[in-house]
């Protein structure tokens, strides 16, 4: 049961491994694009791509589903980056249970969005963790964790496709031991136990009375979505890249502008480059390029 593209390499890990994956359950094609032409998810097209059929529910909890997988009679249920809760008649279904490929190092990121998060608040490490569904949030046992470091400039999409393939990776190890009978149960410590929300487009403006380092840590962990911006030129951005540097001034000031980007005073004698930056209705491009037909002068605030 999956999704996005952080799913297939755990749907590929599966298969790679020799088992028999009867069915896929993925959220309902939704439409994309300009002409709004609707796109099957990419664990669809995963499972499509090996002949495995596939499921696309609108509800968990009317019966329909429950009655698919009854038929398919699978002995383990695997989840990753699903985007739906599952019922406890689900969760109980099969013999084995229900796992969980989750993209964090839990009990820390409970929740929709730990690879942003952990991002946003400047974490150094993170990692993948298979754990036992349970009726709360990200709440069961653990069964494996996978450490992996996070890279200064890492993105969250970059992020998310490494933990992807080191999860799917982990996934086919558990699966191994949860069929030998080997695989650990171990219960979270509820009190080091943290959230991960959804994230929404209160988290975009920057705010310069930061220090440079949170609000480039801000910039990487909202991309693609809801992105970080602010007011260049007179223009609402979006900003895609930037790096933190050395630097006095008032917070907000544009200490340089030219080929090198611009150069912002930040909180704490710090400074934010931005590098790269998308205006409303504009295409992605480079600050220097922006300046062009944006001359933005040295010593206005932003």
């Amino acid at each position: 049961m999956g999704t996005p593209d952080f799913a297939v390499p755990s749907l590929e890990a599966l298969l790679g491994a020799g088992h028999t994956v009867c069915g896929v359950f993925t959220q309902p094609d939704k439409p994309k694009n300009r002409g709004m032409k609707l796109q099957p998810t990419p664990v669809k097209e995963c499972a499509l791509s090996h002949g495995i059929p596939v499921f696309q529910p609108v509800k968990l909890r009317d019966g329909t589903a429950l009655e698919q997988i009854r038929a398919l009679a699978p002995e383990l249920i695997v989840v990753a980056a699903y985007g739906r809760i599952l019922p406890q008649d689900i969760l109980d279904c099969p013999p084995k249970g229900c796992i969980n490929v989750h993209s964090s190092l839990l009990p820390r990121y409970r929740g929709a969005a730990p690879i942003n998060w952990a991002i946003l608040n400047g974490d150094g490490e993170t990692g993948v963790t298979i754990m036992h569904m349970a009726a709360a949030l990200d709440a069961g046992d653990i069964i494996a964790q996978a450490y992996a470091p996070i890279g200064p400039d890492e993105t969250a999409p970059e992020l998310t496709a490494r933990l992807a393939e080191l999860g799917g990776a982990l996934l086919a190890e558990t699966v191994a031991r949860i069929e030998a009978g080997t695989a650990e149960r171990i219960p979270q410590e509820e009190e080091q136990a943290t959230l991960a929300p959804m994230l929404g487009k209160e988290l975009s403006p920057l705010d310069f009375s930061r220090s440079a380092q949170a609000l480039h840590d801000q910039v990487r962990g909202l991309i693609p979505w809801p992105a970080a911006t602010a007011r260049v030129g007179g223009v609402r951005c979006k900003i895609f890249a930037t790096a933190a540097e050395r630097g006095s001034g008032g917070p907000g000031t544009v200490l340089e502008a030219g080929k090198n980007g611009i150069l912002i005073a930040c909180g704490g004698d710090t400074a934010l480059r931005i590098l790269e930056l998308q205006p409303d209705g504009g295409k992605r491009m480079r600050a220097a390029d922006y300046l062009r037909g944006h001359p933005v002068e040295a010593g206005s605030v932003l």
